[in-house]
C-alpha cells in the first residue's frame, strides 16, 4: 500500500505538471484572441472576456466568465481586485496564476495601445513559462513517477 500510495503521489504531481503545461497554451491562445479583438474590433471588456472564455475552454475559460458575470453585474469595480478574488476561488498553478493576475492589472487600465502592450508583456510571460516548463518535460514527469514508485520502496523497506 506504501509504495502504490507514493507512486500515486509521483504520478499525481506528472499530472499537475502537464495541467500547468495545458492552462499555459490556453491561456497563450485566449491572449492572442483579446489581442486580435481589441485591435481591430475595439471589443468591450466583457464580451472580451466571453470570447476568450470560448476559445480557452477548460478552467482558464471559467476564470473567464466568471469575470464576464462580474462586469456585466456591477459586481466588479476594479479588474484587478476582481481577477485575485478569482484566482483564490479556483484551483490554478502558480505560473498560471502569475500570467492572469499580471493580465488583471493591465486589463481595462489603459487606452487601447496600453493594454495591446499590457497583454503582449503577458504574452512574453505566458510563452516563457511554457519554455520552461516543457524543457525536459518528459524527463521530468517521468522523474516525479519514479521518485514516487522508489519514495514508497523506501518506506517499505524501512518498516520492514
Amino acid at each position: 500500500m506504501l509504495v502504490s500510495g507514493c507512486g500515486g503521489f509521483g504520478f499525481l504531481m506528472g499530472m499537475h505538471y502537464r495541467r500547468e503545461i495545458r492552462m499555459l497554451k490556453n491561456l497563450l491562445s485566449s491572449l492572442r484572441e483579446m489581442e486580435w479583438e481589441l485591435k481591430y474590433r475595439l471589443t468591450p471588456l466583457p464580451e472580451l472576456c466571453g470570447i476568450a472564455a470560448v476559445v480557452s475552454g477548460g478552467t482558464i475559460g471559467e476564470l473567464y466568465l466568471e469575470l464576464k458575470n462580474a462586469l456585466e453585474t456591477g459586481t466588479c469595480s476594479e479588474i484587478s481586485g476582481c481577477m485575485n478574488g478569482l484566482l483564490q476561488t479556483m484551483e490554478i498553478p502558480c505560473r498560471t496564476a502569475k500570467c492572469l493576475k499580471d493580465l488583471g492589472n493591465s486589463l481595462g487600465r489603459y487606452d487601447l495601445e496600453g493594454q495591446l502592450q499590457g497583454l503582449q508583456a503577458v504574452k512574453v510571460q505566458c510563452h516563457n513559462f511554457l519554455e520552461e516548463l516543457e524543457d525536459h518535460r518528459a524527463e521530468r514527469v517521468r522523474s516525479y513517477q519514479t521518485l514516487g514508485l522508489c519514495a514508497g520502496a523506501a518506506l517499505v523497506i524501512l518498516f520492514i
